[in-house]
């Protein structure tokens, strides 16, 4: 393979694969004129004179996200109540105010279903002026929301759940990192929540709540898993590094609260005897793969697909060891097959959601950034208004599998150019030698991981006696930024 070394790749080449990716795929990179129209048109944020809107501006409502997050879906607060149990209200940007069915807008996002995120460039499902902004739950702004209210018992059981619409006012933006430091006890309380008096206190009773929530999932079944996602770092046009995104405290705070709200979400749905789009993981048809997978750490798991089986194991071997913890869990990942929509009929047998170890699922809490949840938005407010739902079965059937595919192929781009960044990373580091675990060796050669920067290449003289999981010194020998790949050779010593 030719090396060329007098180009090297910058951002905007990386602006140019990700653009011709989405294409490729059958995603639209860019707005239409029509929806440049419409979005012209829109004055302010989303209003509504209905009467039965609540007004919630007065609670300490914050947001956590990512750092550079500014498409804010959610906002949480909570009130602790007597004998420890925690009223928990959760507020869902009520996007649909502004994004009718049917009009430019709407139809964008139905074709691509979800936002794109490449580090080079972020292909937003709804344009950044909606939904950075008049859609978002912005900070000191009277914003639109659907609001799921949750009781829970002390000991974290749902005692009981309401939905409604109401005005909210976010008084915190908070970012993950900060505010899991500051819970773990390794950084001061950021100055956003320290300025709002009482969000100290409102945060500690979130976490406390959200860890008691992951603990009964986890008795229930539900897998932990550890799949790398890394995330380029620019400096201006160059990539200068590659980060690992952590899980932490306060991710793990929001995660808790959403499936809890997604939960709520379908059993209201249910109730009011309408259909809805559920998110399910099927019980794995591959288990017996799985069964095997396990066999080789000298594990028994049973017969049958059984999710609490399948997390003791992988909490055993994630303590046992956390390097190679990762590359198992993508075993798994693909194994247990993807999510998919699927529509639900009341009545109907739930499929449910292996992977969470839960019944009720659907996707309601990111309708600026997936199409689904935007789609189960209308229909809440349908059924809140004792309206008829805004979509048939029939078009709920083709919507489910047209999002599944759609995000797959989203999926697709993001994993590609993970690739090309990388690529990108290394290109002046080629001869360089790097640590690395064997991931995979099989008919199409054999797969190495080096930890800094965290990528994944191709070992072009691994002798065919490497076994997975085996740590090797390599050394870099080409890259092709346009095609994502990357090369190694063990390096001299380990020949």
């Amino acid at each position: 393979m030719q090396i060329n070394h007098h180009h090297h790749h910058h951002r905007s080449d990386l602006v140019r694969l990700a653009t011709s990716a989405m294409s490729e795929r059958g995603l639209q990179p860019e707005f239409t004129a029509s929806v440049e129209q419409q979005l012209a048109a829109i004055g302010g944020a989303g209003q509504d004179a209905d009467e039965s809107i609540r007004d919630l501006t007065q609670l300490l409502w914050c947001s956590i996200d990512n750092d550079d997050s500014r498409d804010l879906d959610q906002l949480t607060v909570s009130d602790l109540l007597a004998h420890g149990v925690v009223k928990l209200w959760v507020a869902i940007a009520d996007v649909d105010a502004l994004v009718k069915k049917g009009s430019p807008i709407d139809e964008h996002a139905r074709i691509n279903t979800t936002s794109v995120y490449t580090s080079a460039r972020i292909f937003p499902m709804l344009p950044e002026r909606l939904s950075t902004d008049l859609t978002s739950l912005s900070v000191n702004e009277d914003r639109l929301a659907l609001v799921t209210e949750m009781v829970f018992e002390a000991d974290g059981a749902l005692r009981s759940s309401t939905l409604y619409r109401a005005r909210v006012r976010n008084r915190a933006k908070l970012a993950y990192d900060a505010v899991s430091a500051w819970i773990e006890g390794e950084g001061a309380l950021p100055a956003a929540a320290a300025a709002v008096v009482g969000m100290e206190a409102q945060l500690r009773t979130q976490d406390a709540l959200a860890q008691q929530l992951r603990a009964r999932r986890h008795a229930q079944g539900s897998l932990e898993l550890e799949t790398i996602q890394p995330r380029a770092v620019f400096e201006g046009e160059q990539v200068v590094d590659i980060r690992q995104q952590v899980q932490n405290r306060a991710r793990q705070l929001i995660e808790e609260v959403m499936i809890a709200t997604n939960g709520c979400t379908a059993r209201f749905l249910a109730a009011h005897k309408g259909a809805s789009l559920r998110r399910v993981v099927r019980s794995p048809e591959r288990w017996l793969r799985i069964v095997a997978v396990a066999k080789d750490y000298g594990e028994t798991l049973p017969a049958e697909p059984d999710a609490r089986a399948l997390e003791t194991f992988l909490a055993k071997r994630h303590k046992a060891d956390a390097l190679r913890f990762p590359d198992l869990s993508l075993v798994i990942v693909k194994l247990m097959g993807r999510g998919e929509y699927v529509l639900e009929t009341p009545g109907a047998a739930p499929i449910g959601h292996f992977g969470l170890a839960v019944r009720d699922y659907t996707h309601s809490t990111a309708p600026n950034r997936r199409y689904p949840d935007l789609i189960t938005s209308r229909m809440l407010k349908a059924a809140l208004a004792q309206r008829p739902p805004p979509y048939s079965n029939a078009e709920l059937t083709d919507l489910a599998a047209h999002c599944t595919r759609q995000e797959d192929a989203a999926q697709k781009v993001e994993r590609q150019m993970r690739k090309s960044e990388a690529a990108l990373l290394l290109e002046s580091r080629i001869g360089q030698r790097f640590d690395a675990l064997v991931t995979g060796s099989g008919s199409d050669g054999v797969w190495v991981r080096v930890f800094t920067p965290p990528a994944e290449g191709r070992l072009m003289n691994g002798p065919a006696a490497l076994r997975v999981g085996e740590k090797v010194r390599v050394k870099l020998v080409s890259t092709n930024v346009e095609r994502g790949f990357i090369d190694f050779k063990l390096a001299p010593s380990q020949v």
